[in-house]
């Protein structure tokens, strides 16, 4: 152990399995090489994932991905294609994926009222493939470009997290007035000029005519 701005901190794996100790046969390899019935149930049901990235700099990225259930496209059993839908033009993910190939990727998928997860990893590349992505067009929108993933491993996350957010419980959503809009963040960080109102309008607009 080290000590760093006054909080003792674990460094070996060793000390770390002391810790924590060790995981049950079962969870030890629970991880699957491919998408069996159940995972591909899952997706075929969940509206929303996360992907984890790392760029040439080292530094990590994580992004979420959201459409109507079921929008990722189950390939074969160890390939899936993710639609890439219009949005800030930064491309954080893309760009990594392109200038860092031989990293793997993560994803995360949750299923509202469900609190497993269901985690992969594997390769991914950019695909502009208009007959592998029309099938995948919303309101008539067909994605340009999608991220396609060659899937290593996959498996069940438990329910504890979720569990202990109680992320699916109503009673734990927040009153919206609770916490700021979008354009009062980016009024306060960035635009200290702009009125308000024009920043909402800006998103609003965003928001009901560029989701797709």
């Amino acid at each position: 152990m080290t000590e760093n701005a006054g909080l003792s901190s674990i460094e070996a794996y060793d000390d770390l399995r002391e810790a924590v100790g060790e995981p049950t046969a079962s969870i030890a390899k629970k991880e699957m090489p491919l998408l069996d019935k159940h995972a591909r149930h899952f997706l075929s049901l969940s509206p929303i994932l996360f992907i984890s990235t790392v760029g040439v700099d080292g530094r990590a990225d994580i992004s979420p991905r959201g459409d109507p259930a079921g929008f990722v496209k189950v390939i074969d059993d160890r390939t899936i294609l993710i639609p890439e839908r219009p949005g800030n033009r930064r491309v954080d993910t893309m760009s990594n994926i392109v200038e860092n190939p031989g990293h793997s990727v993560a994803l995360i998928f949750l299923l509202p009222g469900v609190e497993e997860t269901l985690r992969a990893s594997g390769r991914a590349r950019i695909v502009d493939d208009r007959a592998a992505l029309e099938d995948m067009a919303v309101r008539g929108k067909v994605p340009q470009l999608g991220i396609l993933v060659e899937i290593d491993e996959v498996f069940f996350h438990c329910a504890k997290a979720l569990k202990r957010a109680r992320l699916w419980d109503p009673d734990t959503r927040i009153e919206r007035r609770e916490f700021p809009t979008l354009a009062q963040i980016t009024r306060d960080q960035r635009e200290h000029d702009t009125p308000l109102e024009e920043i909402e309008e800006r998103i609003r607009e965003s928001y009901e005519t560029r989701l797709y």
